[in-house]
């Protein structure tokens, strides 16, 4: 396969997982659970980046802030834009992670971990505090794939039509 197309596949379906995970975040009130059960929330906040069209007709909505309800996002996806970089939170427990999502390939960039303590008690390895940061780190893009996984099993099922039925009842709703 040409290694342009394989990218724009990529692309396409990384627009697709952060359009979905925006919708589904919404309906199941940002409650997901890993295979073991475990709950965490997801959510979509703070800065969405909606995209339309190809070549010289592209158009870009860029909707951030604290408190945005993203309608002006929400409305780009009426007019056929997908999201193409979001920044997400994710909370299990008392931690919180924030990390931005872009759909080209799917990569994640400014994590942001629950606060750890730095200092180091005498006895402690030195290393834990790398530890605990690499761990964090670890659990943060663990959630990310375990949604991923989800949405992949969805969107190579026969299930997918009554979800993107829904998904348009969720985008119309108002």
């Amino acid at each position: 396969m040409d290694l342009q197309l394989a990218q724009e596949k990529d692309a396409i379906l990384g627009r697709d997982f952060l359009t979905w995970l925006w919708f589904k975040s919404e309906v199941q009130n940002n409650i997901f659970k890993t295979p073991q059960g475990e709950e965490f929330a997801l959510y979509l906040g703070q800065k969405v980046v909606v995209e339309g069209g190809e070549g010289e007709s592209k158009e870009k909505a860029v909707c951030s802030g604290m408190m945005s309800r993203l309608q002006e996002a929400k409305q780009g996806l009426r007019t056929g834009k997908k999201v193409v970089q979001a920044r997400l939170t994710v909370e299990q427990d008392s931690n919180t992670w924030s990390l931005q999502v872009n759909s080209s390939c799917l990569s994640l960039s400014g994590i942001k971990t629950p606060g750890m303590e730095v200092r180091i008690q005498e006895g402690e390895d030195p290393d834990s505090i790398f530890l605990e940061k690499m761990f964090l780190l670890e659990k943060s893009i663990y959630f990310i794939e375990v949604v991923y996984a989800e949405f992949l099993q969805l969107r190579l099922s026969h299930e997918w039509p009554g979800e993107v039925r829904v998904f348009r009842e969720w985008l119309y709703r108002e």
